[in-house]
C-alpha cells in the first residue's frame, strides 16, 4: 500500500452514486422483471469506466469502481454470493430489524418522518437454511474485469475494491441451519475469504467494510452491558482475522464506522472505547469515520494510540450525510493535526463513509458529492503545502 511520502494522497470509502441508466437496469433486475443482460452488462462496464475517469480527473489518488456491480446494498449484495440463505418478506413493522436501535428509540417521531421520505432500506429477512459455500466467481470475475478494463485509461496512485467484512456481511440475519450463530459466522467468513483472496490477487487493495462493528453497540446496549458488547466485539476480530489468515496485510483497509443514516448519533459507542480492538485487525490501514460532528473531536484518540510501523490511517475529512460542501482549508486542517499526531507519511485522506448505501441509497447529490470530492483533493494539496514546507 502507497503511503503519502511526498504529499497528502487521497482516496474514499468506496460506494459512489450510480447513474440513473444503471439504476434503471437494477431497478428491473431487483424487481425480477425482465431486461437486456448483454444492454445491461455493457451498461455497468461503460458505468464504470465513467466514474472511475470522473475520480482520476478530479485528482483522487486511490480510486474505487464505485461498487457498481453490486445490485443490491453494501452488505445485502453478499445474498447473491453466498449459498445457504433464503429471502422471506417482514410480516411486520415491529419484526424489522432495520428498526431497532436505542437512537430509534429516543428519536422516534424523527425517524417515522425519515422513514416515511426515506423508505427502510431492509424488507426482507435473510434466513441461513443450509451449508454457506461462496457461489459469487462470476460476478466477481466480471467486477474485477470492468474495474481493469476502466483503469487502463487513467493514471492513478493504487485501486481498491470495497466488499463486506464478515460482522457486516448481511446484517439481522436469522440462523436455522448452523447449531450456534458464531458457528454461522466463522462459515461466512471462510466463504467470504474467496471474494477477499480473489481481489487481492487481481492485483487490487482490498477493502473491508464494516459499519457493523460499531453500530451494533446502539443495537446491543441496553439491555446487554458493555462489557458483553466489548466481548462480542473482540470475538469479530478474531473472526477477520481468521478469515483474513496467510493474506498480504499490507494491501488491506479495514473501514469503521457509525452508520451512514442522517441520524442523531447520540448512543454511538465512543471510539476511544473500541480502538485498542480496532487496532488488533492485521491490516494496513483503518478507514475511520472522522469528519461527523458526532466524532470530528476524536481526533485526540490517536494522541494516546499508536500504530504500528508501516500502518496507515485513512480518517474521514469530509462527510457522506450532509450537502454542506466543506471547504478545502476546513479539509486541510482535519488532515495536518492528525498528520502531526500520527505522522505525516502514516496519513491519506479519505471521506467518513460511502455516498450509497445500495444502488437507490444515496445521501446527497450526485453534483455535490463530485465537489466534496473537490474539496478533499484541494484540502490535501494545502495541507501537503504545510506539512511539507
Amino acid at each position: 500500500m502507497k503511503r503519502s511520502s511526498k504529499r497528502i494522497l487521497t482516496t474514499h470509502v468506496g460506494s459512489l452514486i450510480r447513474p440513473q441508466r444503471l439504476q434503471d437496469f437494477l431497478r428491473l433486475k431487483q424487481a425480477g422483471r425482465p431486461y437486456d443482460e448483454a444492454a445491461y452488462r455493457q451498461c455497468l462496464a461503460e458505468s464504470v469506466a465513467e466514474v472511475v475517469r470522473a475520480q482520476a480527473r478530479i485528482g483522487i489518488d486511490v480510486v474505487s469502481d464505485g461498487e457498481f456491480g453490486k445490485s443490491i446494498s453494501w452488505s445485502q449484495y453478499a445474498l447473491e454470493r453466498l449459498s445457504g440463505f433464503e429471502r422471506r418478506p417482514i410480516t411486520s413493522e415491529a419484526a424489522n430489524p432495520f428498526k431497532r436501535g436505542a437512537d430509534r428509540t429516543r428519536f422516534a417521531e424523527f425517524y417515522a418522518e425519515l422513514d416515511a421520505r426515506e423508505g427502510v432500506a431492509t424488507t426482507s429477512d435473510a434466513v441461513c437454511v443450509g451449508p454457506i459455500r461462496y457461489t459469487g466467481e462470476a460476478e466477481l470475475a466480471r467486477d474485477i474485469a470492468n474495474f481493469k478494463a476502466a483503469l487502463a485509461g487513467v493514471t492513478v496512485a493504487e485501486a481498491f475494491m470495497p466488499v463486506a467484512a464478515p460482522a457486516s456481511v448481511i446484517p439481522d440475519r436469522k440462523n436455522e441451519y448452523y447449531r450456534s450463530e458464531e458457528e454461522l459466522q466463522v462459515a461466512i467468513a471462510e466463504a467470504m475469504r474467496t471474494e477477499y483472496r480473489t481481489i487481492l490477487d487481481a492485483g487490487f487493495l482490498l477493502q473491508l467494510d464494516d459499519a457493523r462493528s460499531a453500530v451494533t453497540y446502539d443495537r446491543m446496549v441496553p439491555p446487554a452491558s458493555f462489557a458483553d458488547y466489548r466481548r462480542w466485539l473482540a470475538r469479530q476480530v478474531e473472526i477477520i482475522n481468521h478469515a483474513i489468515e496467510g493474506l498480504p496485510s499490507e494491501r488491506i483497509r479495514y473501514h469503521v464506522c457509525w452508520g451512514s443514516w442522517p441520524g442523531p448519533h447520540v448512543s454511538d459507542v465512543p471510539l476511544k472505547d473500541i480502538v485498542d480492538l480496532i487496532l488488533k485487525v492485521k491490516v494496513g490501514a483503518y478507514v475511520i469515520e472522522s469528519a461527523n460532528p458526532r466524532h470530528e473531536h476524536e481526533w485526540r484518540v490517536w494522541e494516546g494510540v499508536r500504530l504500528a510501523p508501516g500502518q496507515v490511517l485513512i480518517p474521514g475529512v469530509i462527510s457522506h450525510a450532509t450537502n454542506v460542501v466543506e471547504h478545502p482549508e476546513l479539509v486541510a486542517e482535519r488532515i495536518v493535526r492528525l498528520a502531526r499526531v500520527v505522522g505525516r507519511e502514516q496519513v491519506i485522506a479519505g471521506t467518513d463513509c460511502g455516498f450509497a448505501q445500495g444502488p437507490f441509497h444515496r445521501r446527497v447529490h450526485p453534483s455535490i458529492m463530485w465537489a466534496k470530492l473537490e474539496a478533499l483533493v484541494a484540502g490535501a494539496r494545502l495541507a501537503s503545502r504545510e506539512l511539507w514546507s
